[in-house]
């Protein structure tokens, strides 16, 4: 925190100087270009056989001068912004480890098939934020192979997410109705919420949209009452409030921009779990989860080496120390055997006995008396090979 604090004031102090200058510059310029425009609109006006006096020279000289004046101080003023801006880069080389490296493996990427795989997720990236012609760019000069299918739903959601940027509803409420019976399944509230937001929007705009929200309430909120009885009553409710103005009524909370950002991460959510993807890129996820290991890892490595302990970190399966990303990123359950108290591994996975009961493989060749074996939890008894392999 020390250090992020030390380039913040860097940070600051660029700012500060960068405005001061901003201002200075515009004032300056403003006063030389009316003073020009001044000069210009009397040189117009003269007669055409008009010649200048010694006067009019002097002043078209000093306004030369001055202009020359002004630039060289501009200039002056840039060069000095640079020096203060090149101190930032400094603070973060003192603050910060700059050495990276020391918590990577080469190996990672040795072969070119893992180059390939590490194109594609940059290309998924690409097409997930809308950046289609870079992504088309990127698989040409890679050779990654893409087809319309992996790009068009990212294009139509892209497009709807825009739009509701915008505050416009139409295409998410098309896609909504056509993926209906999906969105269903998948117990999604988000075609009513849409419509919720459509009814709000009709309402916000005064008494002379009432007839027009209470039709558009019949036409719509039907379908939803079994779900969502008890939200559809109140925004019924907000009739009442209508002739003096929803805003000071109890039910101006509906108004708050808040529910055009829930909007966008509930559609964002259940598209996404209807094309079978996860809300972040794998690419992002990936970013994020080193960018909160990194200053962990370089600590370790830190205090490894001072140690003299570096042999520790040669496992290539997992880190040297526990690091907590936080609940969100926690996608898998964690199996830990009961009996050798493990958490499992690929290379120890959890098994399940023919009795229902789970251990580690570990245990399971521990427990193992030639083809034989008793289940530590029930009196059943079994050969190790009727065990099967489970996933969480």
């Amino acid at each position: 925190m020390d250090a992020c604090a030390a380039v913040e004031r860097e940070v600051d102090r660029v700012l500060l100087k960068f405005g001061g200058i901003s201002e200075h510059a515009d004032r300056v310029l403003r006063e030389i270009i009316l003073h020009i425009e001044n000069l210009k609109k009397e040189l117009e006006d003269a007669p055409s056989d008009h010649e200048l006096t010694p006067e009019q020279i002097n002043i078209l000289k000093e306004a030369m001068t001055k202009v020359k004046e002004t630039v060289h101080h501009l200039a002056t003023d840039h060069r000095d912004l640079h020096s203060t801006v090149s101190k930032v880069g400094k603070a973060i080389d003192r603050n910060f480890i700059a050495d990276f490296a020391a918590t990577c493996r080469e190996d990672v990427f040795a072969n070119s098939g893992k180059i390939q795989l590490l194109n594609e997720v940059i290309c998924q990236h690409f097409y997930r934020q809308g950046l289609q012609d870079v992504a088309d760019e990127l698989a040409l000069e890679s050779g990654v192979k893409t087809d319309a299918a992996c790009r068009e739903p990212f294009v139509e959601l892209n497009h709807i997410l825009d739009c509701l940027k915008k505050r416009n509803l139409d295409p998410a409420l098309g896609w909504a109705e056509q993926h209906r019976n999906s969105l269903e399944a998948q117990n999604s509230s988000l075609e009513f919420k849409l419509h919720r937001l459509r009814f709000i929007g009709l309402l916000q705009e005064g008494p002379a949209r009432q007839e027009q929200a209470i039709n558009y309430a019949r036409s719509y909120f039907n379908q939803f009452v079994g779900k969502h009885e008890k939200e559809i009553q109140i925004l019924m409710g907000m009739f009442l409030y209508l002739p003096k103005g929803i805003t000071s009524s109890p039910y101006s909370y509906l108004l708050d921009p808040e529910m055009w950002i829930e909007i966008y991460e509930v559609f964002t959510r259940d598209a996404c779990a209807l094309l079978g993807l996860s809300v972040d890129s794998p690419l992002a996820v990936c970013v994020n989860a080193g960018c909160t290991a990194l200053p962990a890892l370089l600590n370790i490595k830190q205090v490894m080496l001072q140690r003299q302990v570096t042999g520790i970190w040669n496992g290539k399966d997992e880190l040297p120390i526990e690091i907590d990303l936080g609940n969100e990123r926690r996608y898998h359950s964690v199996f830990a055997c009961p009996i050798l108290r493990q958490q499992s591994t690929e290379s120890n996975p959890p098994m399940k006995l023919i009795c229902g009961h789970v251990i580690s493989r570990d245990a399971l060749n521990k427990l193992s008396n030639g083809n034989k074996m008793k289940c530590p939890y029930c009196p059943v008894e079994q050969t190790p090979a009727d065990a099967r392999l489970i996933y969480f």
